[in-house]
């Protein structure tokens, strides 16, 4: 995996992409999961999972960042699968780390809410 990939697509999603800072610790989870993967699908060529509302906003959250992805970065057209399997994989760890397990915001895991 390339790390100046994969630092490229955190820095893209750090500055335009808020479905990383929902307000509870499981929705962000929820949002980092769904969105990466039909990003990951869309960038290999899958068909996006369309079935439940659900699969349906992570497909609008994902086809925006997958069209970004393909314009912004030329390198994009040139990985294959397993690349971008494994820049997904790293993203999603890369953004729980910090939108999560680093995350100083309280509120996340209040029991309360």
């Amino acid at each position: 995996m390339s790390h100046s990939h994969l630092d490229d697509l955190f820095a893209y999603v750090e500055e335009r992409c808020l479905w990383q800072f929902f307000s509870r610790t499981w929705d962000r989870e929820e949002n980092i999961e769904g969105v990466l993967n039909q990003v990951g699908r869309l960038l290999t060529g899958q068909e996006p999972l369309r079935g439940t509302p659900q699969e349906r906003l992570f497909y609008a959250d994902a086809l925006a960042m997958a069209n970004d992805v393909r314009e912004r970065f030329p390198w994009a057209s040139q990985v294959n699968k397993e690349e971008i399997a494994f820049l997904i994989d790293g993203l999603k760890s890369r953004l729980v780390d910090v939108t999560i397990t680093r995350s100083t915001n309280r509120e996340l895991n209040h029991h309360l809410y």
